[in-house]
């Protein structure tokens, strides 16, 4: 099931990203904290072809939405990873949230793929702080931060401008 559900958030984000115009760029090793690189061909204000990270979490775990949240928690080594004040790329967590094992994760047919997951992501910096010595956070990510392909678009333009979170 873990494989399954990291095979398919990596699709859905793929999916996400050709339909806006961006690449993939894969991760050999999971040492830094993220899992992909989101990058695009486009040249802006500031960088041309600018790129940031994605940390990918899968769950089917419904009970984690809130009212105006997603409620997330990470292990602190991982957190301070992808937290980290000195990453050269501006890093993301993002979260599918898929459904339980006995639903269908799609549906095809001759004119449409349907799925009923969605993903919440949240930059890095808008994370919070971990407190000394916890061994977790539980971090909140806005259920308006859809991961999508205007969401994505926006979040890509404002790196590529130099934009600060």
């Amino acid at each position: 099931m873990t494989a399954r559900q990291e095979q398919f958030s990596l699709a859905f984000v793929r999916m996400i990203a050709a339909a806006a115009g961006c690449s993939i760029k894969s991760h050999e090793t999971d040492y830094d904290g993220v899992d992909i690189t989101i990058a695009s061909s486009t040249e802006y204000v500031k960088y041309y072809c600018p790129e940031f990270e994605l940390q990918l979490k899968c769950t089917t775990q419904q009970s984690l939405l809130r009212d105006s949240d997603f409620l997330w928690r990470m292990e602190r080594g991982p957190f301070l990873k992808l937290t980290h004040g000195k990453r050269y790329n501006e890093a993301f967590l993002g979260v599918l949230v898929i459904p339980r094992d006995d639903e269908p994760l799609l549906r095809t047919g001759e004119r449409h793929l349907i799925t009923r997951s969605r993903m919440y992501w949240e930059h890095a910096k808008l994370l919070g702080e971990i407190d000394d010595g916890a061994a977790s956070k539980t971090v909140r990510l806005p259920r308006t931060n859809l991961f999508g392909v205007g969401s994505l678009q926006s979040a890509m333009q404002r790196v590529g401008e130099g934009g600060v979170w």
